[in-house]
């Protein structure tokens, strides 16, 4: 009999020291990011720093397809709610541009300064005002942190307006930490500052799917073990609460780079994510 216990709360979380070479993320994304965001502002089809609430971080870029968008995709960046924004993931805008679809990045408020309830709200909020600028179907994905984020929206107590809400199409969430609990027990959560409270509150696997949801788990089969546990646990609880639900582990992908299918048009998490 294998058994399975977690001693080391802070490695079962660690990134990328469990990561050949995972000390080159995340600058490595600087330049691919910039050299997107450029492009498509000399071709006139990006807004940037579009304001959607009061805090100093509430803004988003959007990026627009050539002619009128198919509908939205609202992708929700990482970095355990406590570090990095929206410039470091414009090119991965690029496969759903090319598809037909306008694309909303948003930074948001990060621990301590909020708390993750805090987040999720003004998350909900740009989302809001991304659909209140573009129609049509609303595809929302997020990585690591940005994964609970975006299925959280679709959770009970969603702070998704109704009109909002019923746009969403798929829900497509990339190694998302959908149980917070655990982390109560890393060093990390001297900056989060998540208690039990906020634990079973806002963790999407701890509440229910809101009504019709559509929603992909997928995680790197080459992440830490608590990734793909984490993954896997979102969409069991689901599927037997009424969502419709998919898993997916993507062989020969790590954390870091699971999220790069999302650059290209033909990958089959573009394709997942739009279908």
């Amino acid at each position: 009999m294998l058994e399975r216990h977690i001693a080391d709360w802070d490695n079962a979380y660690t990134n990328g020291a469990n990561i050949a070479g995972g000390d080159r993320w995340p600058a490595a994304w600087v330049e691919p990011a910039q050299t997107f965001r450029d492009a498509l502002s000399a071709d006139e089809r990006a807004q940037f720093d579009i304001a959607y609430g009061d805090r100093p971080r509430n803004l988003l870029d959007l990026f627009l397809p050539e002619g009128t968008p198919k509908g939205l995709v609202v992708f929700v960046h990482g970095g355990y709610w406590m570090a990095l924004d929206k410039s470091y993931w414009s090119h991965l805008a690029k496969g759903s541009i090319d598809s037909g679809y306008a694309v909303a990045m948003p930074s948001y408020s990060l621990c301590p300064e909020v708390r993750i309830g805090d987040i999720v709200r003004e998350v909900g909020a740009a989302i809001g005002k991304a659909a209140a600028l573009v129609e049509g179907p609303i595809m929302l994905t997020g990585h690591s942190a940005g994964g609970h984020l975006v299925s959280r929206m679709v959770a009970a107590a969603s702070p998704l307006a109704p009109d909002v809400q019923s746009r969403i199409r798929h829900v497509v969430s990339l190694s998302g930490v959908h149980d917070l609990r655990p982390l109560i027990n890393t060093g990390m959560n001297k900056t989060l500052h998540i208690d039990e409270t906020e634990a079973l509150a806002e963790s999407p696997a701890l509440l229910r799917p809101v009504d019709n949801v559509r929603i992909t788990c997928w995680v790197g089969g080459g992440e830490r073990a608590e990734f793909l546990r984490q993954n896997a646990l979102l969409s069991n609880i689901w599927t037997g609460l009424g969502a419709t639900t998919a898993t997916v582990v993507e062989p020969d992908r790590h954390h870091f780079s699971v999220i790069d299918g999302l650059a290209d048009k033909d990958h089959a998490l573009t394709r997942t994510l739009l279908g």
